[in-house]
Parts: C-alpha cells; structure tokens; sequence
C-alpha cells in the first residue's frame, strides 16, 4: 500500500504538510491548522516533495525548519482529480477518509474518522 505521512514544519510558519507517495515523489498541501476531524482545515498545494520524507525527521535543507513527524501510515485511494482528492487513511493518530479539494481558489482539507 503507499504511505502517507503528516509532518508538523516549523518554517515559514508554523503549519503541518500532508504527503502522499506517488510513484517517484510525494504530492504535499500544506496544512494551516492541525488536520483533525473537528473542523475544515484551509490548505495549500506545494510543489512535489521528495520520497524521503515519508520517513525523515530533521532540519530541512536551505534554513528551511524542522520536521517532525506527527502521523504516518498507509493510504487507499478513493478519487484523484486535478481538484480533489479523496482517501482512507490508516495511520498511527488518523483512521479515516481524508479529502482535499479546491474550491474557488483555495483549498481545504476535512477528515471524517472511522466509526468506532
């Protein structure tokens, strides 16, 4: 299964990055509030990060920060559209279905755990 990781990033600001493994690169949104299933999270698509990340805690390279990681896992996908994305997460703190999704010209994530 891929992996998925959330990455609590101290630089520019203080925010969480939301990976998803890709064949050669990790997709990423960056993260404005800490993505729980209480609330809409606003989101910013990043450039592509590199596969490393699924399992590096450290500084980043250029001044850039720390990361550390605050969840991981495996993931399925549900949709993957140009403007959405969708997908069940298995993770050490999440289990669920994670979306993210343009709207207008921003971006939001929502989660939804499983019952139980």
């Amino acid at each position: 299964m891929p992996r998925f990781a959330i990455l609590s990033h101290d630089h520019p600001f203080p925010h969480w990055d939301f990976l998803i493994e890709q064949p050669d690169a990790c997709r990423t949104w960056r993260l404005l509030k800490l993505p729980n299933c209480s609330s809409e999270v606003p989101a910013e698509p990043l450039a592509d990060h590199r596969l490393m990340y699924l399992d590096y805690e450290g500084p980043v390279s250029g001044n850039r920060g720390t990361v550390t990681a605050w969840d991981r896992g495996s993931f399925e996908w549900l949709v993957d559209l140009p403007s959405q994305i969708q997908v069940t997460l298995q993770g050490n703190r999440l289990n669920g279905v994670a979306t993210v999704i343009q709207c207008g010209q921003g971006w939001s994530w929502t989660f939804c755990p499983e019952p139980g």
